[in-house]
């Protein structure tokens, strides 16, 4: 029995496929694919997690979308790629022209104005959006043509790469939808960038905030239009969420088809399902279609039987999402470098990547890719040392204690800690008891408390644990470190808790810095201090593993999360099921 969690929408559908013809069912049989937890939240300017992330792409589009074929950045809403114009050596301008086919779903035109709105509304004051704050203060203006309103030009700080990318990089809301007396209009995006947070927001502000949160779009995405492919039909909490394809949708009549702007299947089903070997089994029985970031074990099981051959494709691609095990240094048992330099030396990153990934993956020193030319290859790769460990101790001030603990005296307190980690993922259990077994024949007690993925990230912000594990997620595109080290991130996504004046200006650098050499000598520094400071240890880059059946078309696999791209999915002719088994 497939998992069909579905309501009376899909029950209508799948009722009629077994008079239909193949056609008809290939167009009315949902793609499933699996997701391990639920998204949570689905407010696009505040993304909790990856699936929140794949599922906001389905619904809204940005002014650029990665293109998962050349693994680059393309127009969406935008017509072509901004044309850039630099001012001195610390400014850019971006030209945007943005397609006029682009409509929201009552025919309104997309325009410049939306797009305004949009930068004005991550700015807001009371709404969470923290890290889009940062992300995308860069932006410091919006020109626009007055003799067009698609056409307009964005005033950026920094002559970076990146920025460009990024530039586009977010959803564009509807203004009429939810100001449609245009009310921030008026308002400068710098003074909202600028405006203290213990002063009281305008009262137009005040009011569109209260609006939004009244709409509550992060449970009920359809309170807040998007101009994406997709709509939610359907999502029950923990089981499924029911994507289904617009009818009639802008892109549809543009010619010839950009990659980034194709949706080929009617319905795609995301089914969570946390436990991996219950997910392998589904795929097995064809209740499940797409089974990306698979883990190595099961995925090589799979590849070695001749019968999931015949069913199933296999595609592995390297990855930019990094294993990472990072420390709170706001803990007093913490906040010395030297501690966390010799717990660093507890970690295996070689003999856990043979452990967890067989082997495929790529250590690195830090958090720039080994294939990057950014990539500080001068470091050493960090190692297993537990001599080291015990030097950097008593460099520390532990002292060795005679029933074998250890004990620092200015802070009085023994060295004690717990470690968290998301509780579906089993090659973070793995890491877990490997560094808690190591620190054990030290004398350190480590508790390694697993929790399920909310649960996690709210105990991680809390700042309710001294170690954790978690995945990085990173990209080719550009280097944006700060929401996980800048002091302005703490709380949010800088878990660490970890920031000095001249770490947030290094990353700030970085992050504008136009002048490839310049760039390379910043970032080489940049892998040098993290070193140093150990606010975080990365262990190594994951390699993308996805397993799919054969009755779809070959899938464009990629190792930019979420490893596929979403909007190729389709069936093979003629290879749908035309009865529920």
């Amino acid at each position: 029995m497939r998992y069909y969690w579905l309501g009376s929408l899909l029950a209508s559908l799948t009722s009629a496929c077994s008079t239909a013809s193949p056609e008809r069912v290939q167009e009315t049989t949902p793609i499933h694919i699996r997701w391990a937890n639920d998204p949570v939240a689905l407010d696009p300017l505040a993304i909790p997690n990856q699936n929140a992330s794949d599922a906001a792409s389905l619904l809204h589009l940005g002014l650029l979308q990665v293109d998962y074929q050349a693994n680059v950045y393309a127009p969406a809403l935008a017509e072509r790629l901004p044309g850039v114009q630099l001012i001195g050596d610390s400014l850019m301008r971006l030209d945007y022209q943005l397609r006029p086919a682009a409509t929201w779903d009552d025919g309104r035109p997309v325009l410049a104005t939306d797009v305004d709105f949009t930068l004005k509304l991550i700015q807001c004051p009371g709404l969470p959006y923290e890290v889009a704050r940062t992300q995308f203060s860069f932006i410091r203006q919006l020109l626009p043509d007055p003799t067009n309103p698609r056409h307009f030009t964005l005033v950026c700080r920094g002559q970076g790469r990146e920025l460009i990318n990024t530039s586009g990089d977010f959803p564009i809301l509807p203004e009429n939808a939810l100001d449609a007396q245009h009310t921030l209009r008026p308002l400068p995006l710098a003074m909202l960038q600028g405006w203290h947070p213990d002063k009281a927001p305008p009262a137009v502000v005040a009011a569109l905030v209260s609006r939004y949160k009244q709409a509550n779009s992060a449970r009920y995405p359809s309170h807040l239009p998007g101009c994406g492919p997709y709509r939610l039909a359907e999502w029950v909490h923990n089981r499924h969420l029911l994507f289904q394809r617009k009818a009639h949708w802008w892109a549809d009549d543009l010619r010839p088809a950009p990659f980034v702007l194709q949706a080929r299947a009617q319905l795609l089903d995301y089914i969570i399902m946390p436990d991996d070997a219950a997910a392998v089994l589904a795929l097995r029985r064809r209740e499940l279609d797409v089974f990306p970031r698979m883990p190595a074990s099961l995925f090589q099981r799979l590849q070695t039987s001749a019968a999931a051959r015949k069913e199933l494709a296999f595609y592995t691609n390297p990855s930019y999402d990094l294993i990472s095990v990072g420390f709170n240094t706001r803990r007093a048992l913490l906040n010395n470098k030297l501690t966390r330099q010799a717990l660093g030396r507890l970690l295996d990153p070689a003999g856990l990547l043979t452990a967890t990934q067989l082997g495929q993956g790529s250590l690195t020193v830090g958090l720039v890719p080994p294939d990057s030319q950014f990539y500080n290859d001068s470091l050493p790769a960090l190692a297993y040392d537990p001599t080291q460990t015990l030097a950097l101790l008593h460099q520390a001030g532990w002292q060795k204690q005679s029933n074998g603990s250890w004990y620092h005296s200015i802070i009085a307190q023994p060295l004690a800690l717990t470690l968290r980690y998301r509780s579906d993922e089993s090659a973070f259990a793995t890491i877990a008891l490997q560094f808690q077994a190591a620190a054990a024949k030290l004398g350190i007690p480590v508790k390694v408390l697993p929790l399920e993925a909310s649960a996690l990230t709210v105990a991680l912000k809390a700042g309710d644990f001294d170690m954790y594990i978690r995945t990085i997620k990173g990209t080719p595109f550009g280097f944006n470190f700060s929401p996980l080290l800048h002091t302005n991130a703490i709380g949010m996504d800088n878990f660490t808790g970890f920031g000095r004046p001249a770490t947030d200006q290094l990353l700030e650098d970085i992050s504008i810095e136009g002048n490839l050499p310049r760039k390379r000598r910043l970032l080489r520094h940049f892998q040098v201090l993290i070193r140093e400071e150990m606010p975080l240890v990365p262990l190594f880059y994951l390699a993308n593993r996805l397993s799919a059946s054969r009755q779809l078309r070959p899938i464009i696999a990629s190792g930019l999360k979420p490893g596929y791209a979403s909007g190729a999915l389709s069936w093979a002719s003629g290879s749908a099921n035309v009865a529920i088994p």
